[in-house]
């Protein structure tokens, strides 16, 4: 679809860069572009705009000083008011993109967006969509409702691309300037205008033949992870009935330089991307009447990594003469992955509920998550919260199960004073715990 001239012509000069979605994607986004020049961020939820505008960070690695610095400096503000649209040269939509019933594609946060923003569309403006989703969905189903509520063509009046988020929340060393930006647009033209934004401030450009590239490429790379995570979950098992221990071996393999890439076993995937972005493939693959096999077999391995473990803690109890009904645990970590606040879609969740379940008594420790917040998935753990990782404290509990491992966690007072620890992360190794009160799983 060629360019019309009117989109040649528009003057947006001097408007912002808009951000919907400010998250754990689309808050660094904003400061990021708030750095070149003025942005403005688009969030549904009041208190967390009130807090953005005080100057203050409610996303525990970000730190309330980047945020207070750019509401310093005017270049940084948040409101929920969609009208605002009309102000911005360009829309970048960061919102989730969930799983529903039978994990199909929950896109209401997309086409919620979409709508939101149509009736404030102006003529030469950009729209990018950097929520990880099925190819074909900023081409058809966001297309579509940018034009109907609009009254605009995509391609012709305005530009729609599509560019994957790549955070790495929890990651000192991952910078977004420094990520490469995959590009995808509706036509070349769409593409270019928004390599020519993404340009202002990340340092290398990934340009691709259109949307749907775009699409699949952050598919493929999620997919990637996945896959290989359930391998080693698998071996963890495998190698455990062998009476081989499955972290030496990845060490010793790691040391080859080439054709081998180290992936860590774990309780169970968690977080937004990694537990149900393949399954944006595998539903929209069954349209095109194809399978996807290693990806259904990845998500079994994974979500069957929770019964491997509270198999192990079960047999470890039962082995000091205590059964898992009414027994006092502690889970280490509630956050889906080291060093972050995010507890989305964290396996710890299906720890505690089935611990609990079976009449089991169980608190938690974690320093980036003092109190459980509320959610749709889990609201009735909502208000609990984190325990004193002390000797005293650690001492009685009849076992600790560690989920996952924060730099901020000190967990010499648990070695010395747990009287049984069922470890995920291999975290313990450097402790010298005799078997009896250390087990591996």
């Amino acid at each position: 679809m060629p360019e019309s001239s009117s989109i040649r012509s528009a003057d947006l000069s001097g408007r912002k860069v808009g951000i919907v979605g400010l998250g754990y994607v689309g808050l660094p986004l904003a400061l990021l572009f708030s750095r070149v020049g003025p942005v403005l961020g688009f969030d549904n939820d009041p208190a967390k705009v009130a807090r953005l505008n005080a100057g203050e960070s409610y996303i525990g690695h970000i730190p309330t000083a980047s945020v207070a610095e750019r509401r310093t400096d005017g270049r940084f503000e948040a409101t929920t008011d969609f009208a605002r649209v009309a102000e911005c040269e360009a829309v970048l939509i960061c919102v989730p993109t969930p799983l529903g019933e039978g994990r199909s594609p929950d896109l209401s946060y997309v086409i919620g967006t979409g709508r939101s923003i149509a009736p404030n569309l102006c003529r030469g403006m950009l729209v990018v969509l950097e929520s990880t989703t099925y190819p074909g969905t900023t081409d058809t189903e966001l297309r579509e409702v940018l034009e109907s509520g609009s009254g605009l063509r995509a391609g012709v009046d305005f530009h729609l691309a599509f560019s994957p988020e790549r955070e790495d929340p929890g990651n000192p060393a991952s910078r977004v300037a420094e990520i490469p930006k995959v590009v995808g647009g509706l036509t070349p033209a769409c593409r270019d205008r928004a390599l020519d934004v993404y340009g202002r401030v990340v340092r290398r450009l990934v340009p691709v033949a259109d949307c749907r590239v775009a699409e699949a490429v952050k598919l493929t790379e999620n997919i990637f992870r996945a896959v290989n995570i359930a391998m080693v979950n698998e071996l963890k098992v495998v190698y455990d009935a062998m009476g081989i221990d499955v972290w030496s071996v990845i060490e010793a393999a790691k040391t080859k330089p080439f054709g081998f890439m180290p992936f860590y076993p774990g309780p169970g995937l968690g977080g937004h991307c990694i537990p149900i972005d393949p399954f944006y493939l595998t539903w929209k693959a069954r349209q095109y009447g194809q399978q996807t096999r290693f990806i259904e077999l990845a998500g079994e391995v994974n979500t069957a990594m929770p019964s491997y473990v509270l198999g192990r803690l079960e047999a470890a109890l039962a082995a000091r003469g205590r059964p898992l009904a009414g027994a006092r645990l502690l889970l280490l970590g509630i956050a889906y992955k080291s060093d972050v606040d995010d507890d989305r879609e964290s396996p710890g969740y299906v720890f505690w509920e089935r611990l609990e379940e079976a009449g089991a008594a169980v608190e938690y420790h974690d320093p980036h998550v003092p109190v459980i917040r509320p959610s749709r998935e889990h609201g009735h753990f909502a208000g609990r919260r984190s325990v004193a990782l002390d000797p005293a404290t650690v001492a009685g509990f009849d076992a600790v199960l560690l989920l996952t491992r924060h730099a901020a966690m000190d967990l010499k007072p648990v070695a010395e004073a747990a009287r049984l620890i069922v470890d995920t992360r291999n975290a313990f190794a450097a402790f010298g715990l005799p078997p009896e009160r250390w087990v591996k799983a």
